[in-house]
């Protein structure tokens, strides 16, 4: 079923707002004010509360709209469909204006606060368009053994040649692995890492091609190094099947906000502590305990076993004593903390997509802390925990957001709450 439809705002999803004979349509593909054939999705339904559907035909473009970067992700109807790029029809300027009413919406719906949420991109993604900045991908291999992405609405696999989100090293060792000519075992998993030359460095080894999970070359533990703005320099071992911020910038963009938001609410102590949940392999934890206050003790919380294990590895390359680091769920975990550890001035908490959620809250409101540094890859969940701190004393101080994932919906999101 094909319908020509006015656009009216944003949704979530990377999706746009419009009404057939009274019922909305979630359109993909769309900006807010153009006029646009689409194509319903099926199956559609008189009962469904909601349809969704994609542009077929644009007849009145938004000024925010250019030419998909990358036309294998755009529409269907345009030879497109691949997905994980789902803004690639929309301006830089015009995505962090559409995040950044995202953020101010959720906010305002969910976390019962009513805020402006600036959202900055990264440096060079403009020139850019948006592509080249992913450090780590993931494909699958069709039924010739070729990397792919699946079509959507349907079982085709698309065969890849290149990745335009992927960073040029990225792109280099995929050439060097003749990763694109195939070989592989259809339907097995293929992931590529590689972390990001810095200072003129070379990728060498630091790589790694997994296959299903196994390494099939290059490293699996991999060297990740971030700077602060005031030169303090950090090195990581992180596990190459592991997480770790996938933009090319994003760990120097968000540590050095959250280093600064932290020194500014520690205000000159010469001593402090700090938690760290959701701690990954330290992005946040090495400067923290080594560039906020002089005396900082602090404890670190993580799911993960291997993250675990590389943070403490990274804490000691650099001598560090001065962290606890603990394996486990949160909030079992703050459930049996030392007393030295169980009043911390500064939460930095930086959780999966779900959020921290009611408990964990309660658990950081209950310890006394006077300050909340949240790091958010949801406005969703953020608005959701914004609304539990806001009951639970906290008042919303800071926010913004950071365009660290171009021609995508995702966004990631600093707030700071004060007792």
């Amino acid at each position: 079923m094909t319908s020509q439809v006015r656009i009216e705002r944003y949704a979530d999803q990377g999706r746009c707002v419009a009404h057939i004979d009274g019922r909305v349509v979630f359109v993909r593909f769309a900006l807010p004010g153009e006029l646009v054939n689409i194509r319903l999705d099926e199956p559609h339904d008189r009962d469904d509360r909601f349809w969704t559907g994609e542009v077929t035909e644009v007849l009145e473009p938004s000024d925010e709209r250019v030419d998909p970067v990358w036309p294998l992700a755009g529409p269907l109807a345009w030879g497109g469909g691949v997905g994980g790029a789902d803004m690639v029809h929309v301006s830089i300027p015009g995505q962090l204006k559409w995040k950044s009413a995202t953020i101010a919406e959720q906010m305002r719906r969910l976390g019962h606060v009513d805020v402006d949420v600036p959202v900055a991109g990264v440096e060079d993604d403009v020139e850019r368009r948006g592509l080249g900045w992913r450090t780590r991908i993931e494909m699958i291999a069709d039924d010739e053994g070729r990397p792919s992405m699946r079509r959507r609405e349907s079982h085709v696999r698309v065969p890849l040649d290149a990745m335009p989100l992927a960073t040029d090293a990225v792109n280099a060792v995929a050439e060097a692995e003749r990763v694109w000519e195939g070989g592989f075992e259809p339907g097995s998993q293929i992931r590529l890492a590689v972390p990001e030359p810095r200072d003129g460095e070379t990728t060498g080894d630091d790589y790694a091609l997994l296959v299903d999970g196994g390494l099939r070359a290059g490293s699996q533990h991999l060297t990740e190094t971030m700077t602060l703005a005031d030169g303090h320099e950090y090195t990581y071992t992180v596990d190459a099947g592991g997480f770790w911020q996938v933009h090319r910038q994003a760990p120097i963009v968000l540590a050095n906000e959250v280093i600064d938001l932290v020194r500014q609410q520690l205000d000159g102590a010469e001593s402090a502590t700090i938690w760290d949940l959701y701690s990954g392999s330290g992005l946040f934890t090495l400067p923290l305990a080594s560039a906020t206050a002089p005396r900082t003790r602090m404890l670190s919380v993580e799911g993960a076993k291997i993250a675990v294990r590389n943070a403490q590895r990274n804490l000691r390359a650099i001598g560090l004593d001065n962290v606890d680091p603990r394996t486990g769920d949160v909030s079992k975990t703050l459930r049996n903390i030392p007393n030295d550890l169980a009043h911390p001035d500064v939460v930095v908490l930086d959780p999966p997509r779900a959020g921290a959620k009611k408990r964990v809250c309660e658990q950081i409101a209950e310890s006394g802390a006077r300050s909340v540094v949240y790091v958010a890859c949801d406005p969703t969940s953020l608005a959701r925990d914004t609304a539990t701190l806001t009951d639970l004393g906290y008042e919303l101080r800071y926010i913004k957001g950071h365009d660290i994932y171009p021609n995508t919906h995702h966004v990631e999101t600093i707030a700071l709450f004060v007792r």
